[in-house]
Order: C-alpha cells, then sequence, then structure tokens
C-alpha cells in the first residue's frame, strides 16, 4: 500500500526513464507562432509578467531582480500545473528540483552581498535596538536564519506538493459499489482539483516574493 502510494513520487521507473523530461516539456509543447505573433496567451503572459514586476519592484529597489525572478516563477508554476495531470511526473515535489533553483539563487546574493556590500550585510546581522548583552545571540539567531533559507524554500516547495498528491492518491485508492459514494467522491475530487490549482499558483507566487524579500535584503 504504501509503496503504491509514493511510488508516483519515483522518477526512476524504469531502465530509460524520462519522468525528468516534464520538467521542460511545456517548453516543447509551445507552438513557435507563440514567440512570432501576438495572441491572447501571450498577452495574458505579459499582462501578468507586468504585474508581477511592479509588485517586485516595490519590494526591492534592484532593477535587475524581476528578470530572474519571473522565469522561476513561470517555470514553477507550469510544473506544478502539469503534474494535476493524470501520468505526468511532478517534478516540483522533489527537492532536487526546488533547491537547484533556491540554492544557487542564495549563494549568488550571498557572494554579491559579502563582497560588494559587506557592511550592509553585517548590519542586517544585528537589528535596530538590540541590547549590547544580546548582540551575540542576534548574530547567532541571524546567521542561522539566513543558512536555511534556501532549505526552507525548497521544502516549503515540495511539501505541498507531495501533499496534495497523497491526498489524491488515498482518495482515489477509496472504492465503494454504492453510486452515492462514487458520486460524492466524484465531486470532491473536482472541487480538490480546483483547490490544488490555487495551491500551485500559490506556492510558485510565494517562492518568487520570499527570495525578492531576500534579495532587498542585500
Amino acid at each position: 500500500m504504501m509503496m503504491n502510494l509514493f511510488s508516483t513520487f519515483d522518477p526512476c521507473t524504469g531502465n530509460l526513464s524520462l519522468n525528468w523530461l516534464s520538467t521542460i516539456i511545456f517548453i516543447m509543447l509551445i507552438p513557435n507562432n507563440f514567440w512570432m505573433k501576438s495572441s491572447k496567451t501571450k498577452m495574458l503572459m505579459m499582462y501578468i509578467s507586468m504585474l508581477l514586476t511592479k509588485e517586485m519592484e516595490s519590494l526591492t529597489k534592484n532593477k535587475s531582480i524581476p528578470m530572474i525572478m519571473i522565469p522561476i516563477f513561470m517555470l514553477i508554476l507550469s510544473n506544478n500545473l502539469m503534474g494535476l495531470l493524470p501520468y505526468v511526473f511532478t517534478s516540483s515535489s522533489h527537492l532536487v528540483f526546488s533547491m537547484t533553483m533556491a540554492l544557487p539563487l542564495w549563494i549568488s546574493l550571498m557572494i554579491f552581498g559579502w563582497t560588494k556590500k559587506t557592511n550592509s550585510m553585517f548590519v542586517h546581522l544585528v537589528p535596530m535596538g538590540t541590547p549590547g548583552i544580546l548582540m551575540p545571540f542576534m548574530v547567532l539567531i541571524e546567521t542561522t536564519s539566513n543558512i536555511i533559507r534556501p532549505g526552507s524554500l525548497s521544502v516549503r516547495l515540495s511539501a505541498n506538493m507531495i501533499a496534495r498528491h497523497l491526498l489524491m492518491s488515498l482518495l482515489g485508492n477509496t472504492s465503494s459499489k454504492s453510486s452515492m459514494i462514487l458520486s460524492a467522491t466524484m465531486i470532491i475530487f473536482i472541487l480538490l482539483i480546483l483547490f490544488e490549482s490555487a495551491v500551485a499558483m500559490i506556492q510558485s507566487y510565494v517562492f518568487m516574493t520570499l527570495s525578492t524579500l531576500y534579495s532587498s535584503e542585500i
């Protein structure tokens, strides 16, 4: 039972496993005319990008951050939404996927901050108004909080994706001959898919927003 339940998260299903291709398969499905001609879908994506850019500009003064965060947002969003489709491997439910984005981003921000804005990085280790006796402890706490940021970003994304798949798998394993129970289960599944679609969008937005907030501290 547990082996079948967690088998949906196994990236290796055979000698020639192509599950990880689901990470970029949405790029292959986009027609070439999408990049060359104007369409409603392209206008919608441009509108979303403009809204996200305005919000990120209000969070950070760095003008180059939206160029990094919007593609990451689109990548996570597409993978989360495709994970709702049957027989599609959800790469965002694995720490390998989320950590691959969070860790290099955090390392690059730390290298830039400590090499170019060293004084500002030291200031963030001690909040204003901290008593002198508590300063060493605050430095330790802030340092630990800073170090675990890529892990918290990755675990937050992966845990939410795993939780929704486990819930849908548990409901899918329930079998009954009663038409009323089957109808009720079907309604629950429809509502759950709508809820999970919202979660997929929210998690990609949360990942982007928290990464932007972390970059604003530099």
